[in-house]
């Protein structure tokens, strides 16, 4: 560790806010083609653990449905310092591993097949339309746990991202693309999320 990062890390143990519990952090395919993008990934996920997250959510924009499948496989082989669980498009079964890795799940889709599982429930009237809250929505969708922060790298764009579930948390965006993201770029994240003061839409 540089000294730098050393610095950095001191200030975060030092920092008497609490680190992010859930941390996610949005990419893209393109991404994930550069050299090197799954050792950063595997040492991000490594961060994430080290620096007090209890969960780590990584979603992956896709614009080529065709590489889902290679980008599956090999996101399901990478080393993970905890249970992953990989989700894709058409998958409905809920994610629920401490890591959880996201492709071209786009948070738009994930919401309307809440919405339309509802539908079909009220219609066949297993389901009380007048007794839907919010509770009964996040029962239904795929990755339902809120990310404290979101990180998102490379452009100040969110893409189509856990709409439902990020809506409180803190996001920051960082100039670094993907292939140059570091420790100390993570530790900058942390560090700014520990020094903002949460109000959840207050």
């Amino acid at each position: 560790m540089g000294l730098y990062d050393a610095y950095l890390s001191m200030r975060h143990r030092r920092s008497p806010a609490d680190p992010p519990a859930h941390v996610a952090v949005v990419i893209t395919e393109r991404d994930l083609l550069e050299q090197g993008a799954y050792d950063t990934l595997e040492a991000f996920l490594d961060w994430a653990f080290e620096f007090g997250a209890e969960r780590v959510t990584v979603s992956v924009s896709v614009l080529d449905e065709a590489v889902v499948p290679t980008l599956e496989r090999e996101l399901r082989e990478i080393e993970t310092p905890k249970p992953v669980a990989v989700r894709g498009p058409g998958d409905t079964e809920r994610a629920d591993a401490p890591i959880q890795v996201s492709i071209g799940l786009g948070g738009k889709h994930e919401f309307a097949e809440a919405v339309r599982s509802l539908a079909e429930e009220a219609e066949s009237g297993r389901l009380d339309p007048a007794d839907i809250d919010e509770a009964d929505v996040e029962d239904r969708l795929v990755f339902p746990d809120e990310p404290d922060l979101v990180i998102k790298t490379g452009a100040e764009r969110l893409s189509d991202f856990m709409i439902w579930q990020s809506v409180y948390s803190e996001l920051y965006f960082t100039d670094v693309n993907w292939r140059d993201f570091r420790k100390r770029d993570y530790l900058r994240a942390v560090l700014d999320f520990q020094d903002r003061q949460r109000r959840f839409g207050r």
